[in-house]
């Protein structure tokens, strides 16, 4: 990963990494502008402040999935599923009515759009997606996808009526695409499970499908969390109930989120299979208030005690950070890396 400097310690000293898992605050500009050149120069700044903060793994923002025409971000499911071949976008009200009756996703008033036929690529095109970021930085790149469990839990169904034939097809299609993404870290988000993990053999397959795919020198990650809609958490649950989830995965490491869990439930995550790495999120993405770097290297300190330095992997933000002002999520980032170093600092 090279020897870029991160203040006095470099990355070549020590196995735990900085990095983001998501999302970031929109440049006001961009929400102005259709311009595809105005796009680029948005997503070079995000991965300019991500490098300069001293981030060892960073990401777009997720600025790929940006709607040029709508001025606004696309959707962590919406992007995925309405390229598709076999989808249908927009619902009919008698569709709509039957979603929103459907227990399954009662955080959600509408379905991005029906399954109507067998899925296939149509015009999503990930490996572009991808490319696009890759060209603005020489730097380790994270990219985020969508779990198939999650996109097969939100879509309306009136082809497959089989949650697991829908979950294994959105899979397919999202592992052939996984093809030439030559990313430091493939991310999959599944942010459904952690409240209803009634399914949890479904959807360990569907991921470890996608994972199966990932280009040979990429770390596989799976991000879990329990929603960040609007600074809220939007999904009860507890991670005792996911450990069997965590370890059928055949990833490199998990992605959690733990500054608003409490001390039983991350002590609950020592049960996950230690071939597992972990990444734990040491700053607060549902709080305006900055962290200190004290308290950053306090939390990863005491990561590190329950779980043994060896086991985390990366320390990072609990989830996206396209929620907070703009100043708020630099400070935020400047604290983690400061955090980490003062952790290391203090271990010699």
């Amino acid at each position: 990963m090279g020897s870029n400097c991160v203040g006095a310690v470099t990355l070549t000293d020590h196995h735990l990494k900085t990095t983001v898992v998501g999302s970031y605050p929109v440049p006001a500009w961009l929400k102005t502008s259709s311009d595809p050149q105005t796009l680029r120069e948005a997503t070079r700044l995000v991965l300019d402040v991500q490098e300069r903060f001293g981030i060892d793994v960073i990401g777009d923002g997720e600025l790929g999935r940006w709607d040029l025409q709508r001025r606004a971000p696309a959707g962590m499911v919406e992007r995925f599923v309405r390229p598709m071949d076999g989808v249908q976008v927009g619902l009919t009200r008698r569709q709509r009515e039957a979603f929103v009756a459907d227990a399954a996703t009662p955080y959600r008033a509408n379905a991005p759009g029906v399954v109507v036929g067998d899925l296939h690529d149509g015009d999503l095109d990930l490996l572009v997606e991808f490319q696009r970021a890759k060209a603005l930085t020489s730097h380790p790149l994270k990219f985020t996808i969508t779990s198939p469990f999650m996109l097969a839990r939100v879509v309306a169904d009136n082809h497959y009526k089989d949650v697991e034939r829908l979950t294994m097809a959105m899979a397919d299609v999202l592992a052939g695409q996984m093809l030439g993404i030559d990313a430091a870290v493939v991310q999959i988000d599944e942010p459904h499970l952690p409240g209803c993990p009634e399914l949890t053999d479904i959807a360990a397959a569907g991921i470890n499908r996608v994972l199966d795919a990932v280009e040979a020198a990429t770390l596989g990650a799976v991000h879990l969390c329990f929603g960040n809609f609007g600074g809220q958490t939007i999904q009860q649950g507890h991670y005792r109930r996911l450990i069997a989830f965590l370890n059928m995965l055949r990833c490199d490491h998990v992605v959690l989120e733990t500054t608003r869990r409490t001390q039983p439930e991350v002590e609950a995550l020592k049960d996950v299979d230690p071939r597992i790495k972990l990444g734990l999120g040491v700053i607060d993405v549902k709080d305006l208030q900055v962290e200190s770097a004290d308290v950053v290297a306090e939390r990863i300190e005491a990561h590190a005690g329950l779980f043994g330095i060896d086991r985390l992997a990366f320390v990072h933000p609990d989830c996206g950070l396209q929620v907070l002002p703009s100043a708020v999520a630099e400070g935020k980032l400047r604290a983690l890396a400061a955090g980490r170093d003062m952790f290391l600092g203090a271990r010699g």
